[in-house]
């Protein structure tokens, strides 16, 4: 077992930068979750801690051994890839004992091993078959088992699930879930999908463009992010975005949006004053807008009007897209809501629940104001 660092790590491609001054302590135990949009330089951190990628800058240590120089094979983890890599003449069996082989662990040893990471998995009466008599889900639970068996230091997993349909993802996320709490070990997983960080991740780190974004818990991410880019990313449907500008009247505080206006509790116009009369971004999720009809009680109401647009009916819920002005955004409404395509409708935002950003001083990514 072991903790794992990033030490300004950097990682270059010529003038590209794909991984820019990583800095992370992942605690022994621990089970981070890498995400973010395609190149945003998760997977090439990934590779650098396994040895794959040669880093331009800082270091990486497994526990207190710094392993720049490392060859992989003596790092001591072990890594399950997007595809599965399994050998189609051999059976499930051999496929996971290959490794061990190679390294001339004793026969005995060897199914000692495979068998005990096979019924962990589920996977024990399928010892004999070969790779093209098992479904998508089976390959990819042989290949965590054979990562299983080398009782590694830290696992590492790159888009496993990615390969999978719907259904089956959710159920394998939660095996790997579980199968983190047995083994406890170091976890380092890589993903796009923010349900797979939100769910599975004791803490998240957010990359964007080789940067890290913010490194947190999954709620504190999603209730606290700390630019717009990790507000937008966190949380599905995403957080809905108003270009505004802070308007004073008297004591009040309000967020001008153009086609509407909101009032900004008392109790938090304090952080905001500064920005009173400058740009800024309003962010409000989907799940803070209500139909006024089913308000839950005690929150801070304000409503606006808005042109219904599209409407999906989930079952449980209801997706409206909506457009107020020159804003389009999405509201996740009570499943009893009977607004139809082109009403004019009556919305309500919880204003407990809303974000606002700095736009002056980063147009590109505005930093939350707290």
């Amino acid at each position: 077992m072991a903790s794992v660092t990033y030490d300004h790590v950097f990682k270059r491609f010529g003038d590209f930068i794909a991984v820019n001054d990583l800095n992370i302590h992942i605690e022994d135990k621990e089970f981070l979750v890498l995400v973010g949009p395609s190149g945003c330089g998760k997977t090439t951190a990934l590779r650098c801690l396994a040895g794959l990628e040669e880093i331009s800058d800082g270091r990486v240590l497994i526990g207190d051994t710094v392993v720049n120089d490392v060859p992989p094979k003596d790092r001591d983890i072990a890594m399950v890839f997007q595809s599965y890599a399994l050998y189609p003449h051999m059976t499930v069996f051999d496929n996971m004992a290959f490794g061990l082989k190679l390294r001339k662990v004793p026969r005995e040893e060897i199914k000692r091993r495979v068998e005990e990471a096979a019924q962990i998995l589920g996977i024990e009466k399928l010892l004999k078959r070969k790779p093209r008599e098992l479904s998508g889900g089976q390959r990819q639970r042989v290949a965590v088992g054979r990562a299983i068996v080398r009782e590694p230091k830290v696992f590492l997993f790159d888009e496993p699930l990615s390969n999978l349909d719907a259904k089956l993802r959710v159920q394998t996320r939660a095996e790997i879930s579980k199968l983190h709490q047995r083994l406890q070990t170091t976890f380092i997983y890589v993903t796009h999908d923010q349900v797979e960080a939100m769910t599975m991740a004791s803490r998240i780190a957010v990359m964007n463009k080789g940067v890290l974004q913010q490194l947190d818990t999954p709620q504190h991410l999603y209730d606290s992010p700390a630019n717009q880019f990790v507000a937008g990313f966190i949380g599905s449907p995403s957080m809905n975005f108003f270009s505004a500008r802070l308007r004073k009247d008297g004591n009040k505080l309000f967020v001008d949006a153009g086609a509407f206006s909101v009032q900004i509790p008392e109790d938090r116009v304090g952080p905001y004053m500064p920005f009173v009369d400058k740009q800024v971004v309003f962010g409000i999720r989907p799940e803070d807008i209500y139909n006024p009809q089913f308000l839950p009680p005690g929150i801070h109401a304000a409503q606006i009007e808005a042109r219904v647009e599209v409407t999906e009916l989930m079952g449980n819920e209801i997706f409206l897209y909506l457009v107020a002005g020159d804003h389009n955004f999405v509201a996740r409404v009570d499943p009893r809501t009977r607004f139809a395509i082109g009403d004019k409708v009556a919305l309500t935002f919880n204003m407990d629940k809303f974000h606002i950003f700095d736009s002056a001083s980063n147009p590109e990514n505005p930093p939350a104001i707290r």
